[in-house]
C-alpha cells in the first residue's frame, strides 16, 4: 500500500489525510510526516513510536521523542538519550548522545555531553576525531562547522577543511555559493570561501536560477545577479544606508565597498 506517499497531516496534527480522507483510524496527540520506507512518527501522552500506512505500530518499543526516517535510519530519544533506530526498532548502534540530527549525504550531526558536536557515519561510528562547538548537516559533501572562537567554516566528509576561510556566519553550498557573514555583512562565497562579489548586505538568501533576493542596509529589497548586480528593486530605502553602516562602524571611512552601485 503506497497511499502513505500520498498522506497529508491532517491541520489538527493527530493524523494523515488522503485526498482530504483520514488514511486510518486511530487519533494521536502528534504525528509528522511519512518518509521511507513508509513511516511515520507519533506521540500519545508522553510515549511515542512510528506507524505504518495502516496506522499500527511498526515495532513493539516505545520512547520519549521519535523523528522521520531519514536514509532508513531515524533519531529517537529515551531516557538513557538519543539514538538512531531502523525501521523495525531495532539499535543502530549502542551509543548515546545528548542530541541527534537526521542522516544526509551518509552523515548524521551529533552533540555529547559536554555541549561539542561531531558527525557520525551510517554504522554510527564518529566519522573523524574532530569536535566542533556547532555544526550542520552534509550537502553535497559538505557542511558547515563552527570553531571554539565562534567563527566557521566549510569540511568534507572526512572533517577536512574545504577552504580554510572563516566567517562569522556561514551556510552550506546551493548551486555553487553559499551565503556567509564578515564584519562587513552578508555575501556569497564560492567553492573556494572566495567572495563573489565586493560588497555587502544586510541578508542575503541562496541563489535560485542565478538570482538571488538580498536586503541592503538602508532596509531596501533587491535582487542581484552571481556578479552582486542589481536585477530589480523590490522594495525603496526606508532609511540612509550611510547613516546605518556609519553608526555601525562609528565612521564614514572605507565604506564605499560596502555600497554597491544600483544598475
Amino acid at each position: 500500500m503506497n497511499d502513505w506517499r500520498r498522506a497529508q497531516v491532517a491541520p489538527e496534527r493527530t493524523h494523515h489525510l488522503v485526498d482530504g480522507e483520514p488514511l486510518y483510524a486511530a487519533r494521536f496527540d502528534e504525528v509528522l510526516a511519512f518518509h521511507t520506507p513508509g513511516l511515520s512518527p507519533v506521540r500519545r501522552g508522553s510515549t511515542a513510536w512510528h506507524i505504518d500506512g495502516r496506522g499500527e505500530p511498526a515495532y513493539t518499543r516505545r520512547f520519549q521523542r521519535t523523528f522521520g526516517f531519514y536514509e532508513g535510519r531515524a533519531a529517537v530519544s529515551c531516557r538513557e538519550g538519543w539514538h538512531h533506530i531502523l525501521p523495525d526498532g531495532a539499535e543502530l548502534y549502542p551509543e548515546r548522545h545528548a542530541w541527534c540530527g537526521n542522516y544526509q549525504d551518509g552523515r548524521c550531526v551529533v552533540r555529547d555531553s559536554e555541549g561539542l558536536y561531531g558527525h557520525i557515519d551510517q554504522a554510527g561510528r564518529f566519522a573523524y576525531g574532530a569536535r566542533w562547538r556547532y555544526a550542520g548537516d552534509y550537502r553535497d559533501g559538505v557542511a558547515v562547522a563552527q570553531g571554539g572562537d565562534g567563527r566557521s567554516t566549510h569540511i568534507d566528509a572526512r572533517g577536512e577543511l574545504v577552504h580554510r576561510r572563516w566567517f562569522l556566519d556561514l551556510d552550506v553550498f546551493h548551486k555553487g555559493f553559499a551565503r556567509a557573514r564578515d564584519e562587513q555583512g552578508w555575501m556569497h562565497v564560492d567553492s573556494r570561501g572566495r567572495a563573489a562579489y565586493g560588497h555587502r548586505f544586510a541578508m542575503v538568501e541562496p541563489f535560485y536560477n542565478g538570482q538571488a533576493r538580498v536586503e541592503r542596509f538602508d532596509g531596501s529589497l533587491e535582487v542581484i545577479d552571481e556578479a552582486g548586480r542589481t536585477v530589480t528593486v523590490l522594495r525603496a530605502p526606508s532609511r540612509s544606508e550611510l547613516a546605518v553602516l556609519s553608526a555601525d562602524h562609528g565612521g564614514t571611512g572605507a565604506l564605499a565597498t560596502l555600497l554597491p552601485q544600483r544598475r
